[in-house]
């Protein structure tokens, strides 16, 4: 799913919550963009929120005599006329899991030249399929953490207990505060010696998965490799947790830290190096407008 978000933003050149979900449902029904051809593995609050997407599809072809094989590409106009029935977001409200922080990457790093855009981007991106706030908000404050190490902050910088406060004074959380749990695990609340024996756990709750991702790169002695074995060891939802570790600890160390034996084994690898430098090249794109507009 986070390489269909990459997709979408280089595609669309911006934010586009339509185009998003219809990446994510040709990944669940089509194994787009899946290293297997198919989508071995979905989360019940994803599975929920595209069946929903579809439901609402369904309706507007219906409603609007769209042809069917229309539907998923239908105009900037379409879109809007779409949106006013029915959000784009599809997710039951209570929905905590961690699906939407573990495919955020691409986000922050296309809108990193712009942070506030980035961490609003990266709430909205999260209510798609997953509608609780905290899902939301663990995904603003980990697109603040990846923002930064994109713009050169060190790894100190990230771990601070007031990380946080300094970037709501820089104005990028746009005077909308972090939930009361997340603003925990912003102010240090992972910093556990004991790791698991502590209460780290690696589950598919959001705080909990956010709270287990920031312990193993807290932890990780400045290495790739013993972070994520970290985060995988810490059992329960493990490749998730990996995954979350391995955004903001392969921006703060770079793809020189990973070891070579585990990029050996990379599905796919230069097309994945493309898609990064398309990315950012994309993000360039999308800001430079903005620099001349500031310019006038």
């Amino acid at each position: 799913m986070g390489i269909c978000l990459g997709i979408s933003l280089i595609v669309k050149q911006d934010y586009n919550a339509y185009d998003q979900l219809v990446r994510y449902k040709w990944w669940w029904k089509e194994g787009y963009m899946s290293s297997t051809g198919r989508c071995f593995d979905i989360g019940s609050a994803t599975n929920k929120s595209l069946t929903e997407f579809i439901r609402r599809q369904n309706l507007f072809i219906e409603k609007y005599n769209i042809p069917p094989e229309d539907i998923d590409t239908l105009s900037d106009e379409q879109i809007q006329l779409f949106n006013k029935e029915w959000p784009m977001n599809c997710s039951e409200p209570d929905a905590a899991g961690n699906g939407a922080l573990m495919r955020l990457a691409p986000l922050p790093l296309f809108f990193c030249r712009s942070p506030q855009d980035a961490i609003y981007n990266a709430g909205k991106s999260a209510l798609l399929t997953h509608g609780d706030v905290r899902s939301a908000d663990a995904c603003r404050y980990y697109a603040a953490l990846i923002v930064s190490a994109a713009l050169n902050a060190t790894k100190k910088d990230l771990l601070e207990d007031d990380f946080y406060q300094k970037c709501c004074k820089k104005g990028w959380f746009r005077d909308k505060p972090l939930h009361k749990e997340i603003e925990e695990i912003a102010q240090g609340s992972y910093k556990k010696q004991g790791g698991y024996d502590d209460g780290i756990r690696g589950k598919g709750y959001v705080v909990k998965a956010l709270e287990a991702a920031l312990w193993a790169f807290w932890s990780d002695e400045n290495s790739f490799e013993i972070g994520a074995l970290h985060a995988v060891n810490l059992g329960d939802d493990t490749d998730t947790t990996a995954a979350i570790y391995g955004q903001l600890a392969g921006v703060v160390y770079g793809i020189d830290k990973i070891p070579e034996k585990w990029i050996k084994k990379l599905y796919a690898k230069d097309f994945l190096n493309c898609l990064a430098e398309w990315l950012n090249y994309a993000g360039s794109e999308w800001y430079e407008p903005k620099i001349q507009n500031s310019k006038l």
